[in-house]
This record gives structure tokens, C-alpha cells and sequence, in this order.
């Protein structure tokens, strides 16, 4: 199943790690109603680019904190693999959002994202305070995504208006959305 803009996202509910919780703390999309959300998937703990992606999603979380977003990383791997490795690696000591271990493939499947060998595509999800998918980007997994246009496309949804190419917060819109 292709999940398509303007559809309702599958709820979710998994196990996630969270920094500084000892155990696994179970985490659903109805957790978030009434906000913003951005949910991105990467492929595998213990990698080359997903490190990059993590911290850079790190270290943009009080921007997306300030537009009443929620930021949700996943991926197949295990709590208990989460656990090594964010808290292990220098790189990933600013992660502080949830990060779910999607272990039965259940939220990667209904995304539409998970791969035959098990790891999820390097996608990432934007829905709005009442569920429905508001922007999707998949890529290749030997390309890394940029958190801050991701950032920004929240930005231009927010505004509930028509933004051309390259706005930014600030710049004139094009009028309300049809």
C-alpha cells in the first residue's frame, strides 16, 4: 500500500526508546493529537548517514518544538539496540525525541516503507494536529535527507496558504489554499 498526502495516517503504536528512560516506553500517534508531527524513518542503528540525519534532526528539535511539532524518528531495529547506540555515540548525545523500535515491521509496513531485507526506506512523514498526511518525501538509502527543508515545508503547511518556491517564514505567500 502507497500512503498518499491527504489520507489518514495508520495509527501507530510501538515501543520506543527515550533518553534517560530505563525501560521502553510505548508511544502512539493518539499520544500527539491536536499537534503537528513529523514522523521520519531511517534504515538501520548503527550506520553512516543515519547518524548525520539523527543529530541534525537533534539539533533542529526546538525549532520544530516552537511550531507545536512532535519529532519521531523509527526504525526497525530494537529498544534494546536504540539504547547502545544513542546512548554510546557522541554524535547522537543531543537526541531527545522518541525513536521507535518498529521489531515486528507493523508501523514500517502500514507506511508503506519497509524493505523485503527488513530495514525501513529513509522516509520521512508530516501530518497534521488531526492525523491526515500533509507531506511525504521517500528516498534512496544512500542519501541523506535535510531536516531543515523538512523543517520548512512544516512551516509552509502551518500557514495554510499557497508558498512558492523557496519561501521561508517571513516571506509573502500566495493567498489562501484552494
Amino acid at each position: 500500500m502507497t500512503l498518499m498526502v491527504g489520507q489518514p495516517a495508520p495509527a501507530l503504536e510501538c515501543e520506543a526508546w527515550l533518553r534517560g528512560a530505563a525501560r521502553e516506553t510505548q508511544i502512539s500517534l493518539d499520544d500527539f493529537r491536536g499537534r503537528w508531527v513529523v514522523l521520519f524513518f531511517y534504515p538501520r542503528d548503527f550506520t553512516f548517514i543515519c547518524p548525520t540525519e539523527l543529530a541534525t534532526f537533534a539539533e533542529l528539535h526546538g525549532d520544530f518544538e516552537a511550531e507545536d511539532a512532535v519529532l519521531v524518528g523509527a526504525s526497525t531495529d530494537s529498544f534494546y539496540s536504540h539504547k547502545a547506540w544513542f546512548e554510546t555515540d557522541q554524535r547522537l548525545t543531543g537526541v531527545n525525541y522518541a525513536v521507535l523500535a518498529d521489531t515486528s515491521h507493523s508501523v514500517s509496513r502500514a507506511y508503506g516503507v519497509l524493505l523485503e531485507n527488513g530495514e525501513a526506506l529513509r522516509a520521512t512523514f508530516i501530518l497534521d494536529p488531526e492525523g491526515t498526511v500533509r507531506h511525504v518525501s521517500v528516498s534512496d538509502l544512500d542519501v541523506g535527507r535535510n531536516p531543515a527543508e523538512t523543517l520548512r515545508v512544516l512551516q509552509a503547511l502551518k500557514t495554510g496558504e499557497r508558498c512558492p518556491v523557496n519561501w521561508r517564514p517571513g516571506l509573502a505567500t500566495l493567498g489562501a489554499a484552494a
